[in-house]
């Protein structure tokens, strides 16, 4: 906490937050015009913040319950005022608020910068900066503010020019709130005007559910016009809402710069009563890997701002969801801040939870080739947190994995656009399985040896290179009464399979191989047998049913786990000319030496690690010396 004083202060800004204004000072940008819609934004959460505080102290209000925001313009002086009467800040809040920036990810965001303006401009919305887009019009910046449950006398002034530093001074502030004065840069100084800002106002503002009213100060009989409709945009009937009213509300909630991809605006009435605009982002935030982070739907209770991130109506999966839920009645605790658990709530959160994926539904199943690009462009974005809903929302799971999209043989440019329908309309009738191969990189799925007889007989297979599909996979035993078969399991069954295939007493004709091969590498492999998926290489390695796939194995290894020891299974290419070669070889010594080599490219051939590369590497050259001195 802050040392307070009575004496004016000069205080450095956090690092990351001098970088970024000089990226805001320089217009990074692309609309200028987002200041106002940002910090009347703020304007309007400070409200919302007074009235929910309010509830338990009422005081707070002293009398002057009509919440607004006022934009006031001196054309004269440059400057371009907004205020509120919500619930203003302490000055060690000031000093969280705008001397640092903790909760918004800026060193993240400087990370991830390109250099591309275009691109790094749109970053900016998923980082929560939008007070500093005021430097990209004013030259300085005055924040004059005290907070509801404080004194006249503790009203506090911030100011900075934006290069690295701010003062504080305790200033004498009857009014609660806060006001924020542009000194605007002189090449910005048409924005002191009231045709452009009310234009401003209605075009990104007009859903506040707060007055907004503008003042032109230098006026002969100063009059504060109110410009936005002021009513919660979520309260309006659809058919009176337009989607450019719908875009701009959510980029309000969201603090997103970039419209999202669809919204779902519904009213329930009956046994529950509520109100409820879900939005579908176009991109990811920064923190949607931190499953502790906040997140979840803006609550209000008759319209009543209660919760900011409300996560009891949404599971986790759904996490980048935006929007907000007006109930009319639902219980809280009794500082009113976190709602109790009880079947009305999970009934709400089940009906949310299909609405969102109705949403997402809709947009995966559009028939315009627009609107199956959006689509693409969500699941790059977003596929990943959805598979969680498989292993996490079992009731939904069948739903879920109908929005899933993969990448599989069928197509080899990568992406992952081929969805479980579409594999299942393309498979021979007599095919009962989803077959699928789980790997590092689509790149080393594409060349792994277990596809070579499907591919030859025509099966197609899903390509899981994702990190959650070895659990995804596990979660889902099947869809449309169609198993899931993991392509490099011990004991595969193909519906292409000869008789001769699947009698596992044809290994016999090839005993005397597998027994020598099995002795040679005692302790390194389970067992030893004839493969029947193999038509182009020696050798692979499967595994049992029961043991870890080698994905989840390195994994949990990496991740510094103990997992259960398992050796894995070989199966040989009898056809191969190397496995003929070694066949043929009465020398023990050179046949073990053989042995191993086709072990650990099996091994390598399957993206795993070999315990010991130095030995490989010593096997192969012993080879290669001896076939050099033979010859």
């Amino acid at each position: 906490m802050a040392e307070t004083t009575d004496e004016k202060q000069t205080l450095g800004f956090q690092t990351e937050v001098r970088q970024l204004l000089q990226l805001m000072i320089h217009s990074l940008y692309s609309n200028k015009e987002i200041f106002l819609r940002e910090l009347i934004s703020n304007a309007s959460d400070a409200a919302d913040k007074l009235r929910f505080e309010a509830l338990e102290n009422a005081e707070l209000m002293a009398g002057d319950t009509d919440l607004a925001v006022a934009v006031s313009f001196n054309k004269s002086d440059k400057t371009l005022s907004i205020s509120d009467n919500g619930i203003g800040m302490s000055r060690d809040e000031l000093i969280e608020n705008l001397g640092t920036i903790a909760r918004s990810g800026t060193a993240e965001f400087l990370k991830q910068m390109t250099g591309d303006q275009a691109r790094d401009a749109n970053l900016i919305g998923q980082f929560g900066v939008g007070f500093y887009s005021a430097f990209i019009v004013a030259d300085r910046v005055t924040v004059e503010t005290r907070r509801a449950d404080l004194a006249a006398s503790d009203g506090m002034r911030w100011e900075s020019a934006g290069e690295g530093e701010f003062t504080l001074e305790p200033i004498e502030r009857e009014q609660r709130g806060t006001t924020v004065t542009l000194h605007l840069k002189p090449d910005d100084a048409e924005l002191a005007d009231e045709f452009r800002l009310g234009a401003l106002i209605r075009k990104y503002s007009d859903h506040i559910g707060f007055p907004v009213t503008l003042l032109d100060e230098e006026a002969e009989e100063p009059e504060a016009k109110t410009i936005n409709a002021a009513t919660a945009l979520w309260t309006r009937p659809r058919t009176d809402v337009s989607d450019d009213e719908y875009r701009e509300f959510y980029k309000h909630i969201s603090h997103d710069f970039s419209d999202p991809l669809s919204w779902s605006h519904n009213r329930v009435e009956g046994k529950r009563e509520y109100t409820s605009l879900l939005y579908l982002p176009a991109r990811a935030p920064f923190d949607m890997w931190n499953r502790e982070a906040p997140r979840g739907l803006k609550l209000y209770i008759q319209r009543v701002f209660i919760m900011d991130e409300a996560e009891q109506f949404l599971p986790l999966y759904l996490r980048f969801v935006k929007g907000v839920v007006d109930s009319a009645d639902l219980p809280l605790n009794v500082s009113r801040e976190l709602l109790q658990q009880n079947p009305e709530l999970d009934a709400m959160k089940s009906a949310l939870t299909r609405r969102a994926l109705d949403m997402i539904g809709k947009l995966a199943n559009a028939d315009s080739d627009e609107e199956r690009a959006q689509y693409d462009g969500f699941w790059k974005e977003f596929g990943q947190v959805l598979k969680e809903g498989v292993i996490e929302d079992p009731q939904n799971a069948e739903k879920v994995l109908k929005l899933m999209r993969f990448s599989s043989t069928n197509d080899t440019s990568g992406d992952q656009s081929q969805s479980l329908s579409d594999y299942l309309s393309r498979a021979d009738d007599s095919q009962d399985k989803i077959y699928y191969l789980l790997a590092d990189s689509y790149e080393r799925a594409l060349a792994s040896p277990h596809l070579e007889k499907l591919r030859g007989d025509g099966i197609e297979v899903l390509l899981l290179t994702d990190k959650i599909d070895p659990w995804l996979v596990e979660h889902a035993p099947e869809f449309e009464g169609k198993r899931f078969q993991d392509v490099a399991r011990a004991d595969l069954e193909l519906p292409t399979d000869s008789e001769d295939e699947r009698d596992t007493d044809s290994d016999d004709e090839h005993k005397p191989l597998l027994d020598r091969l099995q002795a040679a590498l005692e302790g390194r492999v389970e067992s030893v047998k004839v493969s029947h998926r193999l038509s182009d290489s020696a050798s692979c390695i499967v595994t049992n049913e029961q043991d870890l796939t080698p994905q989840v194995r390195r994994m949990l290894e990496a991740a510094g786990q103990e997992v259960p020891e398992s050796r894995p299974v070989l199966e040989i290419n009898t056809d191969h000319p190397l496995v003929k070669r070694l066949d043929a070889e009465s020398d023990d010594a050179q046949f073990a030496e053989m042995s191993n080599v086709v072990l650990d490219h099996a091994i390598l051939a399957d993206g795993g690690q070999l315990e010991n590369p130095a030995a490989y590497l010593a096997r192969v050259n012993r080879l290669l010396l001896g076939e050099e001195e033979t010859a």
